[in-house]
């Protein structure tokens, strides 16, 4: 069991390590397809997204966002919104574990799927920023979030068809 912030982390399925003093999660997807999940998959994401809605920074709107990302590694970085009294730089929980994920494996990451979770269960899914960000680093990856409908699995090509990337 790990503790982060005096809050465990239980029950999620991944092996908990930190280089360099900052948390990244191996866990055990390493045989997972890439173009879709079994549901024993799927919960684990979930879970860990849940885990890092948690410690989200949402003194403003209330609203506490948790993101998990799988990368082709089978490495997977947890990411919470961080919000600031000046709104427009407030960073989404996707682009946080993006960014963390990046920072920890280096500019060849890969993204194989990303799941987003809010607290209040509310639809969520990611903004137009973030599916850029997810879209630069893994243009195949799979996004699982909700919808008034209930959970959704998306390509990012979907949810971004015209995303880019420069040569």
């Amino acid at each position: 069991m790990a503790e982060r912030w005096g809050k465990p982390i239980r029950d999620l399925g991944f092996e908990l390590v930190a280089p360099l003093g900052l948390r990244s999660v191996y866990n055990r997807f390493s045989q997972m397809p890439k173009t879709r999940f079994s549901s024993e998959e799927r919960t684990r994401l979930i879970r860990a997204a849940r885990a890092a809605s948690r410690r989200a920074y949402a003194p403003y709107s209330g609203f506490r966002v948790g993101a998990a990302l799988l990368t082709a590694k089978g490495e997977l970085f947890l990411g919470c919104n961080v919000e600031n009294a000046a709104y427009p730089v407030t960073n989404c929980a996707e682009r946080t574990a993006i960014f963390s994920a990046v920072a920890q494996s280096g500019p060849g990451l890969e993204i194989l799927a990303i799941a987003v979770i809010n607290q209040k269960l509310a639809p969520c899914a990611p903004c137009g920023a973030c599916r850029q960000v997810i879209y630069e680093f893994g243009p195949r990856a799979r996004v699982l979030f909700r919808t008034s409908e209930g959970w959704t699995e998306s390509s990012i090509a979907d949810l971004l068809p015209y995303g880019f990337r420069l040569p």
